[in-house]
């Protein structure tokens, strides 16, 4: 029997409430990716949650949702996974943020050299921004030089160096920092010509996964060019898995290519939920890692680490990766068909565990905010803007019950004459 959510009539009064609270104590009411507007996302979106369970999510208004998006990332075992939950509580009883680490830390620091191709070490911090930056740093501390090399627009977290905003930035914070275009070689080349001999470092998502624009996966031709430049010119090659990791590939994302990276950074999945960044590196960067100066008086705890050696494992023991492949291949085909029978383009890129949906001729996203408006109240969180999240949690009863909202909507939009 197929699950159809009710579709919302209601308005979200406790939702509005707590913005209105929150307007007064939080500057602009919230911030960073998770504030909703309606600038930003659709009015029919939640603001506030209350609680998940595996991929539903639940407002504060009471209603149900099946949630593409995972938390922007985090949830790839689903919310409130027993097993995670479990490995976490069983350390947060003896306590958390010692005067040193746990165990933990050793031992998932063996199972990430253990399970990602490239990993000689691993390094560990809180959030993907940590990641990046204490990469970046690695590479500068081993090469004893000062530029960056990053594709145009692409995101590698908040930090001055890469946030997309420019409010309280300065020149000389991205005075490092040289754009090439992603997926093209000859760029790469011209961007390195332009600062030679003071590359430190080459950064990389696995794919273009910008916001507002349609995903693209690497080439082949461009994994092995990024690796084979960055071999020419001793930098290293840093590889950002922060939104991928745990999803594609848990030994690499670009493993498949035969092509690996000196330094990889992860975050989102990597403990299910729990705060935990980490950065993985070949021996021959462990005595630059050592020396750098990074840290933080949460790094440490172990609750988190203890959620990701269970999600790791877990993640394997049940080919979690083959079950977001199925259901987000299921979810893509029944999309395009729907798209067809309704007369729209729907364009959706990127891999199908990490879609993206843009509609054609939809440049101010009227199209693509109507769709979704109308997901969102019929108990489906999809994004008109960001990729999207499948999580080993979502099932087939899931895909056919977000199906049958997306039908509704395609339809709904249609007598909108959008």
């Amino acid at each position: 029997m197929t699950l159809i959510l009710p579709t919302r009539s209601e308005p979200l009064t406790v939702d509005a409430a707590l913005r209105d609270r929150a307007a007064k104590v939080i500057p602009g009411g919230m911030y960073g990716h998770m504030k909703v507007s309606s600038a930003t996302m659709p009015p029919s979106y939640p603001q506030y949650y209350a609680r998940g369970a595996g991929s539903h999510l639940w407002d504060v208004d009471g209603n149900e949702y099946i949630d593409f998006m995972c938390g922007f990332g985090p949830q790839i075992l689903g919310y409130a996974n027993a097993e995670v939950d479990a490995a976490a509580s069983a350390q947060q009883a003896l306590g958390e943020a010692f005067t040193g680490p746990t165990a933990q830390i050793v031992e998932l620091a063996e199972l990430m050299t253990e399970t990602v191709a490239h990993a000689d070490w691993a390094m560990f911090a809180k959030n993907g921004t940590d990641a990046t930056a204490m990469s970046v740093v690695i590479a500068r501390a081993a090469t004893g030089r000062s530029k960056l090399l990053k594709a145009s627009a692409a995101y590698h977290g908040a930090n001055p160096w890469f946030t997309p905003g420019g409010a309280g930035v300065t020149p000389e914070d991205r005075a490092n920092i040289v754009e090439f275009t992603y997926n093209d070689l000859a760029s790469l080349e011209a961007a390195a010509a332009t600062v030679d001999g003071d590359v430190a470092a080459i950064i990389v998502p696995p794919f273009k996964h910008d916001a507002f624009a349609d995903q693209e996966l690497a080439t082949q031709e461009f994994a092995s060019g990024v690796r084979a430049l960055a071999d020419r010119i001793g930098a290293a090659l840093i590889l950002d898995e922060v939104r991928t990791g745990l999803r594609l590939d848990q030994a690499g994302a670009w493993e498949s290519f035969g092509v690996r990276p000196d330094l990889t950074a992860f975050s989102k999945a990597i403990a299910n939920g729990y705060a935990l960044a980490a950065v993985t590196g070949t021996g021959a960067l462990a005595e630059a890692a050592s020396s750098v100066y990074v840290t933080g008086s949460f790094w440490y705890s172990g609750a988190s680490m203890a959620a990701s050696r269970r999600t790791i494992t877990l993640l394997q023991e049940i080919d979690g990766i083959g079950i977001m492949e199925t259901h987000g291949t299921a979810l893509r085909e029944g999309l395009a068909a729907q798209a067809t029978s309704y007369g729209f383009e729907l364009f959706q890129t990127g891999p199908v565990q990490m879609p993206i949906i843009r509609f054609a001729d939809d440049a101010e996203l009227k199209t693509a905010f109507a769709f979704t408006d109308a997901t969102v109240r019929r108990g489906v969180l999809l994004h008109p803007w960001h990729n999207m999240f499948l999580s080993a949690a979502h099932t087939s009863a899931d895909i056919e019950a977000a199906l049958v909202a997306t039908d509704e909507a395609f339809a709904e939009i249609k007598r909108l004459g959008l």
